[in-house]
């Protein structure tokens, strides 16, 4: 059944042991090209199961800190510093963001299951960029297709840290940024808005008018039309195409229960 009218559907009645094999990732693919989010619910993967299933709908990403020992493709998500050493970054999650903005290819697509989950907060958002940038009218998406866009790890990060020390500002600079067109020209003549927490400016346009562009589209694309929100359950498995929705979580505290196990898929199409 679908979860909204533009995006999110739900899949009842699967384990992990069914998403094996060519039959379970193509229909997955499918439902991910329709609807940009997927939840299995309560299908439950152990990690060989969630490895193998991700490596049917592509290539994975390593995880480079914070993955399980046996699983290095897994990678571990929650806010206590005892199970992750990027529980602290984790924080940045609870603003609107596509992964891997600052990348010429950003990542194709995630897989997120529950282990645990919060008693208070916690749910993840998805709002669909594809379907907002088609919602526009058409002299406005003229305007859009002509402007860029820098992605930076410190825009992000000042959200979280509004009050940041020179230091702190200096550290976030040092992490290269990436200029990306604003509006997203697939192959396969599909357009989305590349919009989000790390978007930091738009070139050459003053900042006030540059913060309003990228603050009217992010609301744009967040209105109820668009989105879909996830509140989970033990054993869900939701999957989504990261390059045209944007996804956030709702906040938690980090004493919270919440821990979940993710995979990424390497991205096939640079932006253009």
């Amino acid at each position: 059944m679908s979860a909204g009218g533009t995006v999110g559907h739900i899949v009842e009645g699967r384990s992990g042991s069914d998403l094996s094999g060519a039959p379970a990732a193509q229909e997955c693919r499918q439902l991910l090209e329709r609807y940009g989010v997927v939840v299995y619910r309560g299908a439950g993967p152990d990690d060989d199961q969630l490895v193998a299933f991700s490596r049917s709908l592509g290539e994975l990403l390593p995880v480079p800190a914070g993955a399980e020992a046996t699983h290095p493709e897994v990678d571990v998500i929650t806010l206590d510093p005892a199970k992750s050493v990027l529980a602290e970054v984790r924080k940045g999650t609870f603003f609107w963001h596509l992964d891997g903005t600052r990348q010429e290819v950003p990542e194709k697509a995630t897989l997120l299951t529950a282990i645990e989950v919060s008693n208070e907060g916690g749910d993840t958002e998805f709002a669909n960029t594809y379907a907002a940038y088609d919602a526009l009218p058409a002299a406005r998406k003229a305007e859009l297709e002509q402007l860029r866009v820098v992605h930076s790890f410190t825009a992000a990060q000042l959200l979280v840290h509004p009050d940041a020390s020179p230091e702190q500002r200096a550290k976030w600079d040092r992490i290269p940024a990436r200029e990306h067109p604003l509006v997203w020209k697939r192959k396969d003549g599909r357009r989305s808005l590349l919009i989000g927490a790390t978007a930091e400016r738009v070139v050459g346009l003053p900042d006030e008018d540059s913060r309003a562009i990228l603050d009217d589209l992010l609301a744009h694309a967040t209105q109820p039309a668009f989105t879909y929100r996830h509140a989970w359950t033990p054993g869900d498995l939701v999957v989504w195409d990261n390059t045209g929705m944007l996804h956030r979580a709702i906040p938690y505290e980090a004493t919270s229960r919440r821990l979940m196990h993710r995979t990424t898929l390497v991205g096939d199409e640079a932006v253009a």
